[in-house]
This record gives C-alpha cells, sequence and structure tokens, in this order.
C-alpha cells in the first residue's frame, strides 16, 4: 500500500458530508489536502480543524472555467504538484422526467459532468509529465444502475463514467490510476433537499463512504483499483 504521508491531494465538495470527513482522515494521515466548495463559511472552519494554512482551501464554483483556472494557480501557489484529485463534490434532482425542467436538467449535467472535465483537463497535464497520479470520482450506483425518476442524475454520472473510461485510454501508457466508487444510498445531506421517501436508517454511514476514499488513496503500487462497490444490504442491484 502507498503511504499517504506528504501525498498532495486536491479533494473537492470538501464541504459535503463524505468530502469533509474524507479530509479529515487524509489529514490525519499525513496527506496534505487543498480543499474546494461552495461554501467558505464552512471552509474555513474545516480549515481550522484539521489544521490548514489560509491558502489551502478556495470557495468557488466549480461549472466556472475561470474559477477552475484560479482554483489550479492557488494550488500550485501552496503545494509543488498534485498526487490525488478527489471529485467529491455533485448534486443530485429526482424527479419524473415530465416534471423536471431543462434548467434542472442542465445543472445536474454542469455539476457532475462538466465540473469534473474541467478539473482533469487542467490537473491531468501535470500527472501526464510525471506519469504518476491519481484521480477518484464518486459516480454513485447510480452511475451504473438506473433508477426511475433519477434520468437527469443518471445522465450526467453515466456521462462521466464514460469521459473516464475514455480518459484512461489516452493515460494507459503511464502509472496514472482512475478509480470510480460506485456508492449505494449513503445518509448525507444529498437527501436533504430530496422530495423522496427513503430510509436513511439503512442507508451506509457517510463516516464508511468517506473512508472507503481514504483507503482508495492507498492502492498497492503494482496495481489499481478501477472500480468499488459500495451498497447497504438492502439494495444489493448488482
Amino acid at each position: 500500500m502507498e503511504l499517504l504521508k506528504g501525498k498532495n491531494i486536491l479533494i473537492t465538495g470538501a464541504t459535503g458530508s463524505i468530502g469533509s470527513r474524507a479530509a479529515r482522515l487524509l489529514a490525519a494521515s499525513g496527506a496534505h489536502v487543498f480543499l474546494t466548495g461552495r461554501d467558505q463559511q464552512k471552509l474555513e472552519v474545516l480549515a481550522g480543524e484539521i489544521g490548514l494554512p489560509a491558502g489551502r482551501f478556495l470557495a468557488i464554483d466549480l461549472r466556472d472555467s475561470a474559477s477552475i483556472s484560479l482554483l489550479k494557480d492557488r494550488f500550485y501557489e501552496s503545494l509543488p504538484g498534485i498526487d490525488i484529485l478527489i471529485n467529491a463534490a455533485g448534486m443530485g434532482i429526482l424527479k419524473p422526467l415530465e416534471n423536471l425542467s431543462e434548467n434542472e436538467f442542465m445543472q445536474s449535467i454542469q455539476v457532475n459532468l462538466l465540473a469534473p472535465f474541467l478539473l482533469i483537463k487542467e490537473f491531468l497535464p501535470f500527472m501526464k509529465e510525471k506519469k504518476r497520479g491519481l484521480i477518484i470520482n464518486i459516480p454513485g450506483i447510480l452511475g451504473k444502475v438506473p433508477m426511475a425518476g433519477a434520468s437527469a442524475y443518471c445522465a450526467s454520472k453515466y456521462g462521466l463514467v464514460g469521459m473516464m473510461q475514455s480518459v484512461r485510454e489516452e493515460i494507459k501508457r503511464t502509472e496514472i490510476r482512475i478509480t470510480n466508487i460506485f456508492l449505494g444510498g449513503v445518509d448525507s445531506t444529498f437527501w436533504d433537499n430530496i422530495e423522496l421517501r427513503v430510509q436513511r436508517d439503512k442507508m451506509i454511514l457517510a463516516e464508511e463512504a468517506a473512508r472507503s476514499v481514504w483507503f482508495l488513496c492507498q492502492q498497492p503500487s503494482s496495481g489499481v483499483v478501477s472500480e468499488m462497490v459500495i451498497q447497504p444490504f438492502n439494495h444489493q442491484a448488482i
């Protein structure tokens, strides 16, 4: 297993349930983490809890290419290179297709697909130059198995999986790893604004989901974990 101590890690969605917990675990393991998310206040609180300097977090809109460029500049001002990129940002809109607005559909595509594209476009070149690195995405189980009422979410997450499969072909002569985590229902803030009856008490705990991210940051030097599937016992679909 590769050690985390001294690794330079960018975490998007760091103010979310999974991202914030992963940040704590990785920082406690000796990694140099850089955090980004939408909520400046939450970023400041989290950075204070794990002892990050002021230059190692930035609140931005990941859908904006200029903001992503600023993020890259700030990241390389504070850290000499990137070892691991964790895409933990995302949004979900779950409703029947006929009730889904064009704006809601495009929001899902922009946050769940466009944002990872912009991030990888900016940070992959450094990994290609070094021929090493790790990109972790969290498509969720709906990036593999569809669900009624999740047409926008599935479209964005299936798109993310397809995009990363293509990127794999571009980097197969390097030691850059790409790992997708297909999580089933996670008891997180994702569900706070979802108008859908769910049993959150039977879902995966956010802490355990974050621990899977932490674990996958330590893959064996001789191989790659291409994907990991974790589901609640009552949602075993595959």
